[in-house]
């Protein structure tokens, strides 16, 4: 019996699905910038990695008779140097996955010398899924993304600045619009002001010193407008590493524009809880954002 043969027997006998349905490359042409990083791609401490100079998405669809047509864009966090492909990645998508809703977990290419590339890479997976929505089961108006600490100010810079597609290209991915339809925000880096940024997160994506520009430039609270989209923030009241600031800053703009939001702070969870399940109430939050995606009609 063939391979594939045999693992699909197996998981019809345990019951055991396999979740990751495609993967894909971000620029399988070559990408319009370079990171600088010349070091093969390294893996540790479990699914982490760093090194990355190759943006690929992995596509986790749910069932046919469950998908409810939605879609999320996941970027892991990790201070801009590594990636939590784990409990900020692939938990998330299968969380979704679960419930109807396409995961897609976005490996972006880390910044090192080229503070456009990870942006740049977001814009462009946000366009592909659009391009693909029919194929893939996705209704090209219910295309979020997701973040998480600095997957969270990466999510929030493409929330805050994008475009809708060139429609006179002849590329159909470029027609796209890169505007996500929502987001979903875990005790994200919102700023690059060093009274409560993450300075690790800061400096990995823009460089020590202080440049005005570039400070000006990713301080996303700063770029929400009336057509950032409806987003709901998740952080614990004991962050120590993100200052709840950054989410308090963002979800105040959110408000000058009367852009949809909500949030929770859960009063213990620290940084970096993802997905995992750590006897603490900030658990809850994937259910609670199951029920926002319906209260905004995203899902039903």
């Amino acid at each position: 019996m063939k391979k594939i043969n045999l693992i699909l027997l197996l998981s019809l006998i345990t019951g055991i699905t396999i979740a990751q349905n495609k993967t894909l490359k971000v620029w399988p042409n070559g990408a319009p910038n370079d990171n600088g990083m010349t070091e093969p791609e390294e893996k540790y401490d479990g699914v982490r990695v760093r090194n990355v100079s190759e943006a690929e998405m992995y596509v986790f669809t749910p069932d046919a008779e469950i998908n409810t047509g939605a879609a999320v864009v996941i970027c892991p966090g990790g201070g801009y140097w590594i990636e939590a492909m784990d409990h900020e990645g692939y938990d998330i998508a299968r969380f979704l996955q679960d419930k109807g809703i396409t995961g897609i977990v976005l490996k972006y290419r880390l910044p090192y010398e080229n503070h456009e590339v990870p942006s740049s890479d977001l814009r462009q997976a946000i366009r592909i899924v659009r391009a693909n929505a029919k194929e893939w089961g996705i209704k090209p108006e219910k295309i979020g993304i997701a973040g998480s600490s600095a997957g969270g100010h990466l999510a929030s810079t493409a929330g805050t600045v994008f475009d809708y597609g060139n429609k006179e290209s002849t590329d159909k991915i470029k027609q796209q619009s890169c505007r996500p339809d929502f987001m979903l925000l875990l005790y994200p880096v919102i700023t690059m002001n060093e009274e409560y940024t993450h300075m690790g997160s800061r400096e990995n994506l823009i460089g020590k010193g202080y440049n005005k520009d570039l400070v000006r430039k990713y301080s996303n609270e700063l770029n929400v407008s009336a057509e950032t989209p409806p987003t709901f923030l998740v952080l614990a009241d004991d962050d120590t590493a993100v200052p709840p600031k950054n989410s308090i800053s963002f979800y105040l703009k959110l408000k000058e524009f009367n852009v949809p939001a909500e949030m929770h702070i859960f009063q213990k969870g620290g940084h970096g809880f993802g997905i995992r399940k750590n006897d603490i109430p900030a658990d809850n939050w994937p259910i609670l954002f199951v029920d926002w995606l319906n209260e905004i009609e995203i899902i039903e």
